[in-house]
């Protein structure tokens, strides 16, 4: 589980990551990541929300898939700068990927939107 300073938590936080002015997104066949980086935020960690539609699966699917979406991005955490929320969107083909696949996937994707930012 993600500690609290680092969660999404409220539908208007998701909206604003997802649509919000300065949202950029990259996706693959696994997972779409939306990020928003504001300066009213800066100073403050990352914070990550995980979507995991019914289109993924059954509920235990989707609870499967969200619990090693939250266990890949974890130890990432550091690497994402301040000020920056992220929105990790998991396509019905993560139902089937490995753990490993996820991991792999977030990470390009991850340093794919954090050297935008650079």
């Amino acid at each position: 589980m993600l500690p609290a300073q680092h969660r999404l938590t409220e539908r208007r936080e998701f909206t604003a990551t997802v649509r919000g002015p300065g949202a950029r997104r990259k996706g693959s066949r696994l997972l779409v990541v939306h990020a928003r980086h504001t300066d009213a935020r800066s100073g403050q960690p990352p914070r990550v929300g995980v979507v995991v539609s019914k289109a993924v699966g059954n509920a235990v699917t989707r609870n499967r898939v969200k619990r090693r979406l939250r266990a890949q991005i974890a130890p990432l955490l550091t690497s994402i700068p301040s000020g920056t929320d992220l929105v990790l969107r998991a396509n019905p083909a993560a139902a089937q990927a490995s753990s490993r696949d996820l991991g792999d996937t977030l990470g390009s994707l991850l340093t794919t939107l954090t050297t935008v930012d650079a």
